[in-house]
């Protein structure tokens, strides 16, 4: 697919870009409206036609803990069996809690962890079935409040029984921004993982005692422009931190339902090194 359609529909859901001007955007782009409407779906995300994940060695459950200012739902998922075995935080993209990172969310269990998917769409009731809807409520997020849900969902893992007192959180795009959040404003944090995300303020950086890992996209030039400062700062301030991009990719490139950004090979890869980083921080 023509990256310029691609990087259109990234402008999209990452911006207050209307449906009416992306499919008008996307309609010269493809040469026609009909084609436009052709396109659309090869570019979402498409739960239905993903394999849902499943293990005879995972639990699951919808379960909620306190939050700020109300109750906040969360999917939570362990190893049977298993006990003594760290925490880990999932931190979903812009559009809410969706069926692809509850997947994420019980394969870290599977691992050997145990896993948290928080929806931060909490406080409007949870996640909604139109992802639009989803990401327009993303914008209206408090975000200090959310980000104190996060750290409240960080404590919840420790304190539960089987968990060895360490935690560390993964985050996709969105999250991948809020597990640098975390990062900055959790001192007991032992490891971060971001997936594409926007880097924390460069200032705050000093902050961080958590060991970091990145991973970027090579096409995503939008977040990619953070990488120098934010490396810079980290080197600067002494941060345990691994840094990858994966050339020729684009941004949700460990999406399996997102058909024209998915990249096998990367998600393969981004994955094996993400499961060794907790297995070294927090076993």
């Amino acid at each position: 697919m023509d990256q310029k359609i691609i990087n259109l529909y990234d402008q999209y859901t990452h911006s207050q870009l209307t449906r009416k001007e992306f499919m008008k955007r996307l309609a010269m782009l493809a040469g026609s409206t009909a084609a436009a409407t052709a396109l659309l779906p090869l570019l979402q995300n498409n739960y239905a036609a993903a394999t849902p994940f499943y293990s005879d060695d995972v639990t699951s459950e919808n379960i909620t803990y306190p939050g700020v200012d109300g109750d906040v739902k969360a999917v939570l998922a362990k190893p049977k069996n298993k006990t003594g075995v760290g925490g880990v935080v999932v931190i979903h993209e812009n559009r809410g809690l969706n069926p692809h990172i509850i997947d994420v969310t019980k394969r870290i269990a599977a691992e050997g962890f145990v896993a948290l998917g928080v929806d931060a769409l909490s406080p409007f009731g949870g996640t909604p079935a139109d992802e639009d809807k989803g990401r327009e409520l993303i914008g209206k997020l408090d975000m200090d409040q959310t980000v104190q849900n996060y750290l409240k969902g960080l404590d919840y893992l420790r304190t539960l029984d089987g968990n060895n007192g360490k935690v560390g959180c993964v985050g996709f795009c969105w999250g991948g921004a809020m597990a640098g959040r975390l990062a900055v404003n959790d001192p007991r944090l032992q490891a971060s993982v971001a997936y594409y995300g926007s880097q924390p303020d460069i200032a705050d950086v000093p902050k961080i005692k958590a060991s970091v890992l990145l991973h970027y996209a090579g096409l995503d030039e939008r977040i990619n422009a953070g990488i120098p400062a934010y490396e810079e700062a980290l080197k600067a301030s002494g941060v345990d931190y691994q840094l990858f991009v994966y050339d020729g990719v684009n941004h949700a490139f460990n999406n399996d339902t997102s058909p024209t950004r998915y990249d096998e090979a990367a998600a393969k890869l981004a994955w094996q090194r993400t499961i060794g980083f907790f297995k070294s921080k927090l076993g």
